[in-house]
């Protein structure tokens, strides 16, 4: 049992050591990342949002057109 407990505190112990040579991002760097994720988001929402519409008028309309064809 003493290894396993060891093993956990030297995990501990070498994570914490790690957190203290990691180069953290400053404020301003923080938020223009931040800002462009949101960006890229709302980007990529809209073009999925005119697919969307897209493929649904086009399957109403095919499905309108095959309905009142026959």
């Amino acid at each position: 049992m003493t290894g396993i407990y060891q093993s956990f505190v030297d995990y501990l112990k070498g994570s914490y050591q790690e957190l203290h040579r990691v180069i953290w991002p400053t404020r301003q760097e923080t938020v223009r990342l931040t800002l462009v994720v949101i960006g890229v988001s709302l980007f990529v929402a809209v073009i999925l949002g005119v697919f969307d519409a897209a493929f649904k008028y086009a399957i109403q309309t095919l499905l309108f057109y095959y309905k009142y064809k026959t």
